[in-house]
């Protein structure tokens, strides 16, 4: 455990995958060809403070989707990278644009296409309900599934790492009570 606290302190970059990471992994589609997703709040408020707490945030995701854009969008993550089919390359992209090295990053993904990137970060992460061989890649496997809090899960181990966490509970603890 250590190991991982350690590994989870120096991070700078969290990048997430977003079918069956940031969503269940399920796909809705209307007659009309239109793409819907379903996300979690909590997970977003969990990136929300993990970004504000000064951890660039990115999504490299191999579909493209307008909801995706407007989710992240509504988050204020800046960097999304949407129909990459190889997410290496825009891994090391984004890496050498941000000026992190590899070890100062993390990588949640869930399946196949992810393990390039997750062997190459210094914190890979994955979903309770990812393919077996990403969970065996993986430093660290969230106790909660894709789309269902694992990206909650990853944000608060990270702040944890980081002496972050508490405050950040202590200011929803202390914000005065109006019982009128």
């Amino acid at each position: 455990m250590q190991d991982l606290l350690e590994r989870a302190s120096r991070i700078r970059l969290v990048i997430f995958d977003v079918d069956g990471v940031l969503t269940d992994g399920s796909l809705y589609l209307g007659d009309d060809g239109q793409e819907y997703k379903a996300f979690n709040s909590r997970d977003g408020h969990g990136m929300a403070m993990l970004r504000d707490s000064g951890v660039t945030l990115a999504v490299i995701t191999g579909r493209r989707s307008e909801v995706v854009r407007i989710r992240m969008q509504s988050l204020g993550i800046e960097h999304v990278h949407q129909g990459c089919k190889d997410k290496l390359p825009t891994f090391l992209a984004l890496a050498e644009q941000l000026g992190v090295e590899p070890p100062a990053c993390a990588y949640m993904g869930d399946d196949l296409m992810d393990l390039p990137v997750m062997r190459q970060v210094g914190f890979a992460a994955t979903v309770a309900d990812a393919h077996p061989l990403v969970r065996e890649h993986a430093h660290w496997c969230a106790p909660s599934p894709g789309g269902r809090g694992a990206a909650r899960d990853l944000c608060e181990l990270i702040l944890r790492a980081q002496g972050k966490l508490a405050a950040l509970v202590d200011a929803y603890l202390d914000a005065p009570v109006d019982l009128r």
